[in-house]
């Protein structure tokens, strides 16, 4: 099926690009200049430039490190492509360095020096002040500018190795899938995957016992990886705690924007309410004509229906519908088009310039993603195209994120840097207005149904496997504490979780789902989970804001999405919703529309 590539070229015309070493170079210069300026720091121009000079080489860098990943992400045995993130990753870490002293500086000056730094003609050093207050709430954790230096510069080579083991080993894992006619197929990791999201149903229970086939063959490496990146993580903290004792979830929390009583009170309530979610686990295996899901098949398509002869507007089988990349575009623009037409209008824009790569192919990276170009400040959405209802939900999700990042175009980079918390609000918005368009297009029950599974699948995966995961990674980092787990320690406290969370939805867990997932082997960000729970429940709490606001809802929706850059998520739920995310309100009247969305399927289906 055809489907679109990247065109990249407004930032480079290809890794060979002589534009590359000049940047590389101008990089460089900035880095220098902040080493040549550290002892006139606390005056207020040098500290003003130096933010300057800072910023410049971030966007810069950031600029060739995603060209260099969405080369990687096409192909990833791209050895230029990686070369270049490996020198990257490492000038990030010497920019880092240079400006420590100056971080330190903002982090422990006293309020009138900060005023005074951020009384610059310039957005890039005024507009700082967000994140300059998130910075200096960090101060009781700062070691020494030597000591902060000494972990930047041991991170590339340490910390970052083991995410890039990660990359690597399944990059270029291949499993071997037993076929149907009991052929043996070899194929890519990321390629045996993907099929268990698709409607392949008799290949998937194969497919999924290769790639834990595959995960046991390399689980002594798999389980050094995230061993290795919980020890980092829990060994920093230690050092850090010299004030007093820093919890594992701090880093997460800060990061996250969000308090632990947020934390706290959205874990309690969603598991209070895990019933929700296994409801939808039980329906789609009723779909499936299953007693209960497996773990190949809940994240699945919808199979086809047989609704009997008693139901007079469908024929007696219902095939999914699969969609080219242009009608699924044609659908996404014209569910925007209903919130307002400039969202419709940025589908095209994203079309037209060539800023989404979805065409197969055999060496690309699993999953999909959205990124920018820092200094044309355009949005790139990556993902793989198979033509199916989830892959159209998949890419309105990534024009989600998208759109999120178009409406901030004109601010400073400074004011754009959301918290993943509330970066998929824009997404799963994006999603929730695709499916509610399909829904009003639907003219027969398996096409209604068809929708609402979308719905399930969702809740099924947001509100039963994010908290497993989370579930799962928290008592990980309690345990690691005292030691390293072994794979098979790891296995089993993963299965713990899943049948604790999916209950008698699900009774055979996925043992090496700790292995087989990225999110738990990502060396930036730790708990690469729950936010998206909360971006779920919370885009979910905006999405009904629509109904009640009416004309005025776009322009508040903008309003709150370019507050995302410089509001801790807490006061931006207080000033755009009225509500507190300390409240079990919050989130169980999020958790309430997916109930009644999940008692309509139930109704449809049954319905004779």
């Amino acid at each position: 099926m055809t489907a679109p590539s990247w065109d990249l070229t407004i930032a480079y015309h290809g890794l060979d690009d002589s534009k590359i070493e000049q940047d590389i170079a101008l990089i460089e210069q900035c880095i220098d200049v902040l080493k040549q300026h550290i002892a006139k720091r606390e005056q207020v121009l040098v500290m003003q430039n130096a933010v300057q000079t800072s910023e410049a080489a971030g966007t810069l860098m950031a600029t060739i490190n995603t060209f260099a990943t969405c080369h990687a992400s096409v192909d990833s045995s791209n050895e230029v492509a990686k070369s270049l993130m490996g020198r990257i990753a490492k000038l990030n870490s010497s920019l880092t360095q240079a400006f420590a002293p100056y971080t330190d500086t903002l982090t422990h000056s006293d309020d009138a020096f900060i005023e005074d730094v951020l009384a610059h003609s310039s957005a890039d050093v005024s507009g700082q002040y967000f994140q300059f207050s998130c910075l200096r709430k960090l101060a009781d954790s700062k070691l020494s500018v030597a000591e902060e230096q000494l972990i930047t510069a041991l991170e590339v080579d340490g910390k970052d190795a083991w995410g890039r083991m990660y990359d690597n080993l399944t990059g270029t894992l291949e499993v071997k899938v037993t076929q149907p006619d009991g052929s043996i197929e070899q194929m890519g990791f990321s390629q045996a995957a993907s099929l268990l999201y698709g409607s392949d149903f008799e290949k998937q229970p194969a497919a999924w016992q290769a790639i834990q086939e595959a995960m046991e063959t390399h689980k002594e490496s798999f389980a050094s990886v995230v061993n290795a990146l919980a020890g980092w993580r829990l060994t920093e903290i230690e050092k850090r705690s010299t004030k007093r004792n820093i919890h594992f979830l701090e880093p997460s929390l800060h990061d996250s924007r969000i308090t632990e009583q947020t934390l706290d009170t959205m874990m309690s309530v969603a598991k209070a309410n895990r019933s929700v979610g296994q409801k939808a686990g039980k329906l789609m295996a009723k779909v499936h004509q299953l007693d209960e899901m497996k773990p190949w098949n809940h994240l699945a398509s919808m199979p086809s229906l047989n609704l009997g002869a008693d139901d007079s507007d469908d024929a007696q089988s219902y095939e999914p519908k699969v969609y080219s990349f242009d009608e699924a575009i044609t659908v996404i623009r014209s569910a925007f088009s209903e919130v307002d037409e400039e969202m419709a209008e940025f589908v095209d824009i994203m079309v037209e310039n060539g800023w989404i790569d979805a065409a197969p192919s055999s060496q690309r990276r699993l999953g999909a993603y959205c990124t920018k170009l820092a200094a044309t400040r355009s949005p790139l959405v990556f993902m793989t195209w198979g033509g199916s209802r989830s892959d159209l939900l998949t890419l309105a999700h990534e024009l989600g994120h998208a759109f999120h990042n178009w409406v901030m175009k004109d601010m400073p980079l400074c004011k754009t840097r959301y918290p993943m918390t509330l970066a998929e609000t824009a997404s799963i918005f994006a999603e929730n207005i695709v499916r509610d368009y399909l829904l009003s297009k639907a003219s027969s029950r398996t096409e209604k149904l068809e929708m609402l599974w979308e719905e399930l699948s969702s809740c099924y995966a947001l509100m039963v496997n994010i908290p497993v995961r989370f579930a799962f990674e928290k008592e990980f980092y309690e345990k690691r504490q005292s030691g390293e787990l072994s794979a098979n320690e790891l296995s089993e406290l993963m299965s713990k979780h899943w049948q604790d969370w999916y209950g008698d939805s699900m009774s055979q867990s996925d043992p090496y789902f700790w292995a087989s997932k990225l999110h738990f082997s990502i060396s930036e960000v730790s708990f690469y989970n729950y936010p998206y729970l909360f971006g779920y429940l919370f885009s979910i709490g905006v999405y009904a804001q629509r109904e009640h606001k009416g004309d005025a809802f776009y322009r508040d929706y903008l309003s709150l999405l370019r507050d995302t850059g410089s509001m801790n998520a807490e006061e931006v739920v207080e000033k755009h919703l009225g509500m507190s995310l300390s409240s079990e309100e919050f989130w169980q009247q999020s958790i309430d529309r997916v109930s009644a969305k999940v008692d309509l399927f139930e109704t449809l289906l049954s319905d004779k």
